[in-house]
């Protein structure tokens, strides 16, 4: 009963269908199957979900025992039949002098042999071409049995192929984890370390640029500009030497006047003419620097 009630029951049918006739039916049925096992039917209740659910097993229950009768029944009647063809086949041998014991051991060896081989083939007469339809057959199997073994032997070394590969990358694998494991405590040494690096390189960075801040508070109240840099010094230097190299001989011979016997009127020419050359060379040195800085820029 343990067993009815795992079974999924069908949809409740409507309260007509719970009556007395189809309860009967259904303890009739309860009785058999116990009566069969010799153990009496338990007491439960009727509803009318549970007896809904035990009519529709007894109806396929009945169903399955008569269609087991038919093919019994039918059954027995092939192996009646099988008894009396082999009774009168034994008869008939008897009668030529063919009978089992009359044989030779090696005659009944030669017909037990094929016996066997009639039911290894199954096969049911002693025609040749039955059995080399049978042996046909079976070697069709063994080629088809060989190929499929061919098949999952390829299959087979392509997975042992696959195994092995997975195995020596795990290997590795395992090799690197600890490899890296014993590199932790270093890696966790240095990474304090640069850590500590770090702190005092971002200290030093905020020194250095309040340092520059200085520097550049101080060029700009000096007046210096990034347009003057070595380059243009040197160069504007150059040019200075070459302006001296040439005022050297005005100053020369401004000096050597001084060595001349008074005349205002020659002296007053000769230093207007200087000055005006003096005038003229420091107009030159202008240009010159004027033309550094703005090829700088």
């Amino acid at each position: 009963m343990a067993d009815l009630g795992s079974l999924d029951p069908p949809a409740p049918e409507s309260t007509s269908g719970f009556d007395h006739t189809r309860i009967a039916e259904v303890k009739s049925w309860l009785a058999s199957q116990f009566d069969a096992v010799g153990k009496e039917v338990p007491h439960f209740e009727y509803t009318p979900r549970s007896v809904v659910h035990l009519h529709a097993l007894a109806t396929v229950s009945q169903a399955k025992t008569q269609a087991a009768g038919i093919v019994a029944a039918d059954l027995r009647q092939k192996a009646a039949e099988y008894r009396s063809q082999a009774v009168r086949i034994r008869e008939i041998l008897d009668n030529v002098g063919l009978a089992l014991d009359n044989l030779p051991p090696s005659a009944t060896s030669s017909a037990q042999v094929l016996a066997n081989v009639s039911n290894l083939l199954n096969i049911r007469d002693t025609e040749m071409s039955s059995f080399l339809v049978a042996m046909g057959d079976i070697s069709l199997r063994k080629t088809g049995v060989e190929e499929k073994r061919a098949k999952v032997q390829k299959e087979s070394k392509v997975l042992l192929e696959y195994t092995r590969k997975a195995l020596a990358r795990l290997t590795y694998l395992k090799r690197t984890l600890a490899q890296l494991d014993d590199e932790v405590a270093t890696c966790d040494e240095q990474m304090r370390h640069w850590k500590k690096n770090l702190a005092l390189m971002g200290s030093k960075e905020q020194q250095y640029l309040e340092q520059e801040s200085l520097y550049k508070a101080k060029l700009n109240r000096v007046g210096y500009t990034p347009e003057i840099n070595h380059g243009v010094l040197l160069e504007m230097s150059e040019h200075r030497k070459e302006l001296e190299r040439k005022t050297k001989p005005i100053l020369d011979t401004l000096r050597s006047y001084q060595d001349l016997p008074p005349d205002k009127a020659l002296a007053a020419l000769a230093i207007e003419d200087k000055r005006r050359q003096y005038a003229a060379a420091e107009k030159y040195l202008e240009e010159v620097l004027h033309s550094a800085l703005t090829t700088a820029e």
